[in-house]
């Protein structure tokens, strides 16, 4: 029995945790509320990770380290940076692998299929903030202090998981109401299931292959389908009248940026929703076998959960 570290207790930590459990693993989650999944071989620890004493302290003795903890949207400029650095510590004082859950938002812009070895290219300042974080843990990768790779997700879907879809459409759509999205709902879009997303971690984080290492490696992508095609689905798998989807103007969003710090950081992310977006996983399937789960089991699974209040 190993044991593994995980930051982070929302819907991808939650779900690492209990796939490392049932395979007879022991967890520790570390959350600041010490919150997470009840399970004999789970521990919930409440700790703040980007003090990187404490999680040094706490990751002492584990084989991996996996860190599924982000800060509120509006906070990254500049609580990322510190729970980064705690994090890159804890791993090189430790020697236990380090696994990132990232996105692709460092990759800025692209025409085209996003593959692993895209260089970072980031033009907003979450961006820049994510593509920091890979790059000072590839350094460190590269000098031999820490063994580390990224698994990195396009949006969300599941029950409980946090994307603008799940916040913004999903409830609108299963109150047969109008979904106003600051995107363009006719635009291909890969679709992350928050399962698929643990699989994925927990292929990359319990390898002993070096290979795996030192690199990207993308989730397989439940659907291709644009953000009204998936509408359609939930709103069948809900049992709610056909979905209504609109695209919110630039002024409407404008507009909910000056009400809302969240909503003020959307508005620079908006080109990932308004250009399609396909994330190529073909080399996460091709060496670990993960394939997505079927979108109907992911539609299901969210219209059976309670409804996230829209931002």
């Amino acid at each position: 029995m190993a044991l593994h570290v995980i930051t982070g207790a929302g819907a991808t930590g939650s779900a690492t945790a209990l796939l490392l459990a049932e395979a007879g693993e022991h967890v520790r989650i570390v959350t600041r509320s010490g919150g997470g999944p009840e399970h004999p071989l789970v521990e919930r620890v409440a700790a703040d990770a980007s003090d990187p004493d404490a999680l040094t302290a706490l990751v002492e003795g584990a084989r991996t380290l996996y860190n599924c903890a982000a800060p509120a949207y509006q906070d990254w400029r500049t609580a990322f940076p510190p729970l980064a650095a705690a994090l890159l510590t804890a791993a090189e004082r430790t020697g236990a692998d380090y696994v990132m859950l990232g996105n692709v938002y460092g990759y800025g812009p692209f025409d085209g299929p996003l593959t692993p070895d895209l260089p970072m290219a980031p033009t907003t300042a979450k961006g820049r903030v994510r593509a920091a974080m890979w790059e000072d843990a590839l350094a460190a990768h590269r000098a031999g202090r820490i063994r580390v790779a990224e698994v990195r997700a396009s949006d969300y879907l599941g029950a409980d998981a946090l994307s603008l879809f799940t916040l913004m459409a999903a409830p609108a759509i299963r109150a047969g109401e109008v979904a106003v999205v600051p995107a363009d709902p006719d635009v291909p879009h890969s679709w992350s299931y928050t399962g698929d997303v643990a699989r994925t971690l927990v292929a990359v984080g319990t390898s002993t292959r070096p290979e795996v290492w030192g690199r990207a490696w993308h989730v397989p992508s439940v659907s291709e389908l644009p953000l009204r095609g998936l509408a359609d689905r939930l709103a069948a798998a809900a049992g709610a009248p056909p979905a209504r989807v609109a695209s919110m103007s630039d002024a409407e969003l404008a507009a909910l940026a000056a009400a809302d710090d969240l909503m003020a950081e959307v508005a620079e992310m908006r080109y990932l929703g308004d250009e399609p977006l396909f994330l190529d996983a073909s080399e996460t399937v091709a060496a670990f076998g993960v394939r997505p789960t079927g979108l109907e089991v992911v539609l299901a699974e969210m219209a059976r959960t309670p409804v996230h209040s829209p931002v």
